[in-house]
């Protein structure tokens, strides 16, 4: 009898220390998997702060910064560079007014900034006028306060386009007062970008160009997707570096084509 009951009890015991084990198994896949997801939520909560305050990824969609960006090239824009208005926020919510933390914008930066025509569409120029700078196209050459802007031909920037190749004449460009130097294409001899009233720019404004200078549709046209002065609370951020480049017959989400189609030499470029 007592056998018996011994064995019963060893059996019991065995069958608890069994279930205790299976139910440890159990939590220890039931807190794996949480703790996964607590790791992608707590990964998209980080990604969604850098994208708000302090860098946001943009792709250049035209030829308008040929030769310094091109279509194709994938960037990161420092929003905290020029502080933050409610354009630097997701959606442009109505939070506050002007710019806290604000900081100006240097000449010759290049930015991304709200078309004032709409304030959503994002767009990408260089800052070639301040507050106050008198800004006038002559005959090609940019003059800003009366005096024309240095500019030293280079040789010929060859633009590739359906298998075709087309030379475009190529300058470097240095601003005044110790300003930054660049290069910029003058695609048509006499287009009418190429001679301007003077513009005068306003206080808190700033007047933007492309460096493709006859394919840019920028503060020298105002009115319908003309861009005209562009305000300071439009300012989203500078543009820092190129992280991804591919041609712009595909695409970032077209993998399969990367190993022909990727511009390996202009990864982590900084941007001048």
């Amino acid at each position: 009898m007592t056998r018996g009951i011994a064995m019963v009890a060893g059996l019991d015991l065995r069958t608890a220390l069994m279930s205790s084990e299976a139910n440890a198994n159990t939590k220890d896949e039931g807190g794996g998997f949480l703790d996964t997801i607590r790791v992608i939520i707590h990964a998209l909560i980080l990604a969604f702060i850098v994208r708000i305050f302090l860098y946001q990824p943009f792709n250049i969609p035209s030829g308008s910064m040929i030769p310094t960006l091109l279509v194709g090239d994938y960037l990161f824009v420092s929003k905290f560079s020029y502080g933050y208005s409610k354009y630097s926020l997701p959606w442009s919510p109505d939070l506050f007014d002007g710019r806290i933390l604000a900081s100006e914008p240097k000449r010759g930066d290049v930015a991304v900034f709200k078309l004032p025509t709409d304030n959503e569409t994002d767009y990408i120029k260089r800052v070639v006028g301040l507050p106050g700078d008198r800004v006038q196209m002559i005959r090609g050459v940019l003059q800003i306060n009366g005096k024309a802007v240095e500019r030293r031909r280079i040789e010929d920037f060859v633009l590739r386009e359906d298998g075709r190749e087309r030379r475009i004449p190529r300058f470097v460009e240095t601003l005044p007062d110790g300003g930054a130097s660049f290069e910029t294409l003058d695609l048509i001899q006499g287009s009418d970008a190429d001679d301007t009233p003077v513009f005068e720019v306003p206080a808190d404004h700033f007047f933007m160009m492309g460096d493709n200078r006859d394919n840019s549709t920028d503060s020298r046209f105002f009115g319908g997707r003309g861009v005209g002065f562009v305000p300071r609370d439009n300012l989203i951020g500078r543009a820092e570096i190129i992280f991804f480049s591919i041609g712009d017959t595909a695409s970032l989400f077209q993998p399969w084509r990367w190993p022909l189609e990727i511009r390996w030499g202009r990864f982590l470029d900084l941007i001048d």
